[in-house]
């Protein structure tokens, strides 16, 4: 569809703690997110970091509002018909309470974990204002996009294909840490070595020309 375009927001960065990267060092990371311009009205594909106790003093994040964060690609917030959570840890998920009223989808599973699992901060999800679409597997939003399962980071992460005119996007979130975990599955899928997931053969079904992350400028290519 020559009318759809996807844009990456930026809503700035945090800092990933030496325990938690694997490597003993700890790790700035951005956090994106991905505005999809549709005729249909535009989707924004996550929304950034809430504030929530503990959160500053353990990432210590540096915020990118979402008005700031939209305008930086020409956009505001009264233009945005959707949102989609790749999943709702509070870096992805954070300001949906700043599009109240906006239709939210997200994987039954996410949400329930989201309601229940400690990793999880439920007062950003179930907020007031919040219309949540719970959908059970893959779905098309709208003409063009069609938002595809991808659990792994976690149960209920899901991943948005969007067919534009210069072929297909898949905006994965956070399926991979980065470009090169992505590469490297991608790789291993076509040796016959390692342990891809189980539904990158779906994603590659697409024939995408560019993958997209959450926390990685870097962007995949075949």
């Amino acid at each position: 569809m020559t009318d759809i375009a996807v844009r990456r927001v930026d809503f700035g960065y945090f800092v990933r703690p030496a325990e938690e990267t694997g490597t003993g060092v700890a790790r700035a990371e951005p956090v994106l997110g991905y505005l999809i311009d549709h005729p249909g009205g535009a989707i924004l594909v996550d929304t950034g970091m809430g504030h929530a106790p503990g959160v500053d003093d353990h990432y210590r994040p540096r915020r990118v509002g979402m008005g700031e964060a939209l305008a930086g690609v020409g956009a505001g917030a009264e233009g945005i018909r959707y949102v989609v959570n790749c999943h709702l840890h509070f870096d992805h998920c954070g300001g949906n309470a700043d599009l109240p009223g906006v239709p939210v989808f997200a994987q039954r599973t996410e949400l329930v974990l989201a309601r229940s699992s400690e990793e999880y901060l439920a007062a950003l999800v179930d907020h007031p204002g919040a219309v949540l679409q719970e959908l059970d597997g893959e779905a098309e939003i709208a003409p063009g996009v069609l938002v595809v399962p991808t659990p792994g980071h976690t149960a209920g992460h899901q991943s948005v294909i969007v067919t534009t005119g210069d072929g297909t996007v898949i905006v994965a979130g956070q399926s991979h840490d980065h470009a090169t975990a992505f590469s490297g599955d991608v790789l291993g899928r076509r040796a016959g070595v390692g342990l891809p997931p189980a539904w990158l053969d779906r994603l590659l079904a697409f024939d995408p020309r560019r993958v997209l992350f959450a926390h990685d400028n870097a962007v995949w290519t075949p």
